[in-house]
């Protein structure tokens, strides 16, 4: 007799989505821990590591293949998710721009990479807490609701608290 297969809820990554968003974003959905979705592509603890920005090791493009069958994204598109070759990345402070949160409510890869100190589309400095509370971001695999953990300010909200570069 085969085993019954376990299905789960494809989600659509957003545009510039970093890995660390999208893997919660899918775990919330199908209402698994980082642990349970390391087992079910049989690469063990990695995501959690990867949802933390430990990229070191870098991911494989083997074990992104095999999470690739079971977030049902294409492994490319899981790569695009990670910061170019040779882009070194900050593990934290997370930040983020109020601004594009607003426009397309995701966590953007670029606003980890240590070259990156603002927002190049909103001419921002990029925030890496709370204005309101002062409280640092959480990593992106948990933000669930887009807002502060401690006074729930919406990112959008923070928008307003950037400063502009020249």
């Amino acid at each position: 007799m085969d085993e019954i297969q376990p299905w789960l809820f494809a989600i659509a990554p957003l545009e510039g989505e970093s890995l660390s968003h999208f893997l919660g974003r899918f775990r919330r959905e199908n209402d698994l821990s980082a642990s349970m979705l390391g087992k079910e592509a049989g690469i063990g603890a990695v995501v959690a590591r990867w949802e933390k920005f430990h990229l070191n090791p870098f991911p494989s493009r083997k074990e992104l293949e095999a999470l690739a069958k079971v977030v049902q994204v294409d492994s490319d598109r899981l790569r695009e998710m990670l910061p170019p070759e040779g882009v070194g990345m900050k593990h934290e402070p997370i930040r983020l721009c109020g601004s594009c949160y607003a426009q397309s409510p995701c966590h953007k890869i670029e606003w980890q990479f240590k070259t990156t100190q603002r927002c190049d589309r909103h001419k921002l400095t990029l925030l890496s807490e709370c204005p309101n509370c002062k409280a640092r971001f959480k990593i992106p695999a948990l933000w669930a609701d887009g807002w502060c953990h401690r006074c729930f300010t919406t990112f959008a909200e923070m928008s307003k608290s950037h400063k502009e570069l020249v």
